[in-house]
């Protein structure tokens, strides 16, 4: 044995370790005669098993196999989710986009839900490239329920900075409680729109050069001339209204609130859909059913409720349809201001003698009753009130506060000194 060869170390050296290593059994000698080997060691040893030295060589290559498998999984797997979540990957359009199109927003519509969208309209290449711009603009969330315009053929980016813009939003449209179907004028000459006008503004954009408004004309001629029925006019109110005066049988049907009229709409779609969604707030507010509490038709509760709306504030609106429920009761004429003025065009409460004078089924001064249609759009809450007036013997009312409240009273004596009282303060 050579003196710096030591036994114990060739001992501690395994077979594993050799073959690690890469140390073949017969890499430096011929044969095995030749192989010198220590002198602790018997020359008819046993050599170590080859069957089990394959056994160890095979599972370790399962092995490694495994975990490549593994790691190839993996990487496919957050290269699909990097993409659908960071964007990369996707097919997305430059340039400044070619024609105009229109994207409606449902609600409970999600970025995603938009996306697909907007790749349907050909506005992106695909969704993947919106969702993606969408994460660095935190606006997206607040895109309302409605109308946009936008161009196809647009980036991500730019179909995102388009749709959070104001003036994407197009047929956005807030009818105000009390509001006329025809425009009324103000005491100094300025013309408040009529509900024919607002929608006829809510029609209006200017789509690949071409404008799509519909003027406020044609669409009181289609009012005054089409089937209520196939129009939308509930089943309970068609025969009242279809008795009306032509250019009044929408008024007080029409509901107030908000609604979004596509642009490319024509008159009768647009009115269909609107009075589709007026049925809807009447039922909500009660009518027909609640009107089984009066002695009333759904339609004359509907009347009364238009009536309460011009006639006080929401606070005093249970004692207004209280006065109107006794006067009625008493066989009285309403006396009501605002009804008057309904076919004057004028929104004053207060009227003069002469105008009260004046012939006409909307003079509750001169006709007992109710008028033949409603005199505005009521509220929902004007509605409510109109269906389960304030408990009172109350037959007689006048704005007494400058707020806008009124003092009620059961006796014409009482009426008259809250008239000369408010008269003082300088509420009239």
């Amino acid at each position: 044995m050579p003196p710096d060869e030591n036994p114990t170390e060739i001992l501690d050296l395994g077979y594993d370790e050799l073959l690690d290593e890469g140390v073949a059994d017969d890499e430096y000698y011929e044969d095995d005669d030749d192989r010198a080997l220590p002198e602790y060691f018997d020359d008819e040893r046993d050599e170590p098993p080859e069957p089990k030295r394959t056994r160890k060589r095979g599972r370790r290559f399962l092995g490694w196999m495994a975990a490549l498998t593994v790691i190839v999984l993996l990487a496919g797997g957050a290269y699909y989710g990097a993409r659908e979540l960071l964007g990369f990957g996707f097919e997305d359009y430059s340039g400044a986009g070619e024609k105009d199109v229109v994207l409606q927003v449902e609600d409970g519509d999600s970025t995603r839900a938009i996306a697909n969208k907007l790749e349907q309209l050909d506005v992106v290449a695909s969704a993947e490239a919106f969702v993606a711009a969408s994460e660095d603009d935190q606006r997206v969330l607040s895109i309302q329920p409605g109308y946009y315009q936008v161009k196809t053929k647009i980036s991500g980016a730019d179909a995102v900075t388009n749709l959070v813009r104001p003036e994407a939003r197009v047929g956005e449209l807030q009818l105000r409680p009390g509001t006329q179907l025809d425009d009324i004028t103000q005491p100094g000459g300025k013309v408040t729109p009529g509900v024919f006008s607002q929608l006829s503004q809510a029609s209006c954009a200017e789509l690949n050069g071409r404008s799509t408004c519909i003027p406020a004309e044609e669409l009181r001629q289609t009012a005054a001339t089409a089937d209520l029925a196939k129009l939308g006019v509930p089943g309970w109110a068609v025969a009242d209204a279809a008795k009306a005066e032509p250019k009044r049988r929408l008024e007080g049907i029409i509901q107030p609130g908000v609604y979004d009229v596509k642009p490319g709409w024509d008159a009768t779609r647009l009115l269909t859909e609107v009075l589709s969604k007026s049925a809807l707030r009447m039922q909500a507010a009660g009518l027909p059913d609640a009107a089984g509490s009066t002695e009333f038709s759904p339609y004359q509760v509907l009347v009364i409720a238009s009536i309460i709306e011009r006639e006080g504030v929401e606070a005093d609106f249970g004692k207004v349809a209280r006065v109107i429920y006794n006067r009625l009761d008493k066989g009285m004429r309403l006396e009501m201001d605002s009804t008057v003025n309904y076919v004057l065009d004028r929104p004053e409460i207060r009227t003069n003698a002469a105008d009260r004078q004046r012939a006409g089924a909307y003079n509750t001064y001169r006709n007992t009753g109710l008028p033949p249609t409603p005199i505005s759009a009521p509220s929902a809450e004007a509605i409510a009130a109109a269906e389960r007036p304030a408990e009172g013997d109350w037959l007689y009312f006048v704005k007494c506060e400058t707020n806008g409240l009124s003092c009620f009273s059961a006796s014409y004596d009482e009426h008259r000194r809250n008239v000369e009282d408010a008269q003082r303060r300088g509420v009239f």
